[in-house]
């Protein structure tokens, strides 16, 4: 078989169901490709991660025997078959992006069930083990960690235990859920070699358990990336006032972290939360004006 292969959000971070199907299918002998225009498919593969919000959809090719959509871009109720979704990526698909660098989840799933994320609709109000290391990384010194909620997971001793012997570099891609830090788990963290680590502070209600989670890791962390702890994405946009924005900011500073303003909805977010991302994820600003209203009467001068 003749396989083609469309990145539909493009190819600016690896695509790895992609990288999985062609891995796939190349074991099966199939001849595997980026789907172009001219050339006759047997089957063609489309993913896409991204509402069309983010990523607008393409027009569905003519030529192709067979066209088959998947991923959260196109709904939620779309699975890998077992023997793909376990399978060595093809990283030869991103060289660029995948150079050194192994990409994969070792658990799936979260408990938390916050209304702005789609994964507990798609991967359930849990947090289980998906993977061992050895499934989707042979020696590359880079890490990039796709999972929701390490933490979670019954087994996430052993999982940070794998990350701390392989020696890599780990990225926790999508944070760290600091509620559940404790000084075990912690001590894992200070054997893996981490550039900057990530946690979240989406809610007002979460504030004890945030805060004292990321004292914990203040306490007994051994790194100190950047000079300080890392960085905590903060949600706005959603279920807080920028009253409550600005305290989440000012309170991560004080404790010696670097605040980061995620958007909810950013193309239909008001000014004021817009300028406030430009404000706060702008080291340089952020240091120089380190009040948010003062760099609005800044911003507002001719």
């Amino acid at each position: 078989m003749t396989i083609g292969l469309i990145d539909v959000d493009g190819r600016h971070f690896p695509n790895l169901a992609l990288m999985k199907l062609s891995a796939w299918h190349k074991d099966q002998g199939d001849t595997v490709e980026w789907w172009d225009g001219f050339s006759q498919y047997d089957k063609i593969y489309m993913s896409k991660v991204f509402d069309e919000t983010y990523s607008p959809d393409l027009p569905e090719p003519c030529n192709g025997a067979e066209i088959v959509k998947g991923g959260t871009g196109y709904g939620l109720d779309n699975r890998l078959p077992d023997e793909a979704e376990h399978i060595y990526p093809d990283y030869s698909l991103y060289p660029t992006l995948t150079q050194d660098t192994a990409y994969g989840f070792l658990t799936r799933g979260c408990p938390r069930g916050c209304a702005f994320c789609i994964v507990s609709q798609k991967e359930g109000r849990a947090s289980r083990k998906a993977a061992d290391l050895t499934e989707w990384r042979r020696g590359q010194k880079h890490i990039k960690l796709l999972d929701p909620n390490l933490l979670a997971c019954r087994e996430h001793m052993d999982l940070l235990g794998q990350l701390a012997d392989s020696g890599a570099w780990v990225d926790f891609t999508q944070g760290l859920d600091c509620r559940l830090l404790n000084e075990d788990n912690v001590w894992l963290l200070n054997q893996t070699r981490i550039k900057e680590i990530h946690f979240a502070w989406d809610f007002m209600e979460q504030e004890k358990q945030v805060l004292d989670g990321l004292r914990l890791y203040a306490r007994l962390d051994a790194r100190k990336p950047h000079g300080k702890f890392g960085t905590v994405y903060v949600l706005t946009n959603f279920d807080t006032s920028m009253e409550e924005n600005l305290y989440r900011i000012y309170a991560l500073r004080a404790l010696g972290y670097n605040p980061y303003v995620m958007i909810y909805d950013k193309p239909n977010a008001p000014r004021e939360i817009r300028r406030l991302q430009r404000w706060c994820n702008n080291r340089r600003i952020f240091r120089s004006c380190p009040d948010f209203r003062e760099y609005g009467r800044e911003e507002a001068r001719p």
